[in-house]
């Protein structure tokens, strides 16, 4: 029966109570047209502002060797990589970018995705089955979330970086195949996973451990290793430790894609069964020869994570004097904490007016009640664009109702 135009018309009848009834909360998402390349100050809809609100935690997406470096690819083996990787997709660079990144993390082997979302979404579904429990940090990033509803295990989330709840979790599923997940660097409050006690759960438990570390790679540990060198700066915590390490180009690298590590088992298993890796275009080759540029510049240049280090400091400290209630975090991800859907969006908007492009964070990206302004610092943000930014902090603390700014959260 082909369909007629009243059928179409129900048919996306049925979409308009969604977007009503978020339109209604204050939460639509706009896209924002930027021009030129990503840097400090950019243009975005044809305005020039500095962004606190990147990823790009080293400054390297247009860094000069990077974009070099993905001429040079695309020179050698055109632009697309045609195929998946099991078929004639998979380049002499791939290879080599896995091999580089296993040296990196001191893991044994490493596997290339094209998204960070991908490489959850396929690492979950293969390591799982129908008699499995995903049990998950309640503040886990969506990629991870989904990973877990989409495969035929069971989830489970427990409460936010409380290692009593994940063990009454390991208990009560004790009978089952368990494996925990979660981000290394949580994406919108900052903090980071307490994974010392989260091995220790999972080895007395005798459950596997999944680890994002997304936001950390190339900024946390002396040798920008991530979350896996932050708890130590002599030593990294091993594939023991962290079976499983999925780490991300889009943040700190500057350029795109994903990759998990582990020991050559691990590695092995995922090319077979990870359908977001067998059953894809494989990588550009021009975009890994990019990312090998971006893991030598990480590598020898230790000074952006210093930089990113000091600018940090000195922005929560600046934020202290204002009394403006920033969560925890000696990582690129600020958050200022304003709880109102229209007091944050007011807040990002009053920034705008002050040349600053900082992004309000709302439901359902954010639990009801926590929205924020969440700013993200780079290596390459000047003392002057910082100072920019506190200078107008200064004047949103006196703009917006303290009840709002310092009384509802505890300074940190």
């Amino acid at each position: 029966m082909i369909p007629t135009d009243s059928d179409r018309a129900r048919w996306r009848a049925a979409l308009q109570p969604a977007m009503e009834s978020r339109r209604q909360q204050g939460l639509m998402r706009q896209r924002l047209e930027r021009r030129g390349p990503c840097t400090p100050s950019m243009s975005v809809n044809g305005h020039t502002r500095i962004s606190f609100c990147s990823n790009d935690y080293l400054g390297l997406s247009n860094h000069p060797d990077v974009v070099s470096a993905f001429f040079d690819g695309a020179r050698e083996y055109g632009v697309g990589s045609g195929a998946s990787h099991m078929v004639t997709g998979h380049c002499r660079v791939h290879d080599q970018l896995e091999e580089e990144l296993a040296a990196f993390t001191g893991r044994e082997r490493t596997l290339l995705f094209s998204t960070g979302y991908m490489a959850n979404l396929g690492v979950i579904n293969a390591l799982t089955n129908a008699q499995s429990v995903v049990l998950q940090d309640a503040l886990n990033h969506a990629s991870l979330l989904d990973g877990g509803w989409l495969s035929r295990a069971r989830s489970r989330r427990f409460t936010h970086a409380s290692l009593p709840a994940l063990e009454q979790a390991l208990r009560d599923e004790k009978e089952s195949p368990c494996l925990i997940v979660t981000d290394g660097v949580f994406s919108m409050d900052g903090d980071v996973a307490p994974l010392p006690g989260m091995i220790e759960l999972a080895r007395r438990y005798g459950a596997g451990l999944m680890v994002d570390d997304a936001h950390g790679m190339g900024c946390l540990g002396v040798g920008g290793q991530g979350v896996i060198a932050s708890f130590s700066e002599d030593t990294l915590l091993d594939q023991c430790d962290v079976p499983v390490l999925i780490g991300t180009f889009g943040k700190a690298f500057g350029t795109a894609g994903a990759f998990v590590a582990g020991d050559s088992a691990l590695i092995a298993y995922l090319e077979q069964f990870a359908r977001t890796y067998t059953f894809t275009t494989a990588m550009p080759p021009a975009l890994a020869q990019a990312t090998r540029a971006s893991l030598t510049l990480i590598t020898n240049e230790p000074w952006r994570r210093q930089r990113l280090q000091a600018l940090i400091s000195r922005f929560r400290s600046g934020m202290q004097r204002l009394g403006l209630p920033l969560l925890p975090s000696h990582t690129p991800v600020q958050a200022l904490m304003l709880g109102d859907v229209d007091q944050a969006v007011a807040a990002s908007e009053f920034l705008l007016t002050r040349g600053l492009h900082v992004t309000a964070i709302r439901p359902p990206t954010v639990p009801v009640g926590r929205s924020r302004l969440r700013i993200t610092l780079s290596a390459v943000h000047t003392d002057e664009q910082l100072q920019q930014l506190l200078d107008a902090m200064a004047e949103l603390a006196h703009t917006f109702s303290r009840s709002l700014l310092g009384q509802t959260y505890v300074n940190n």
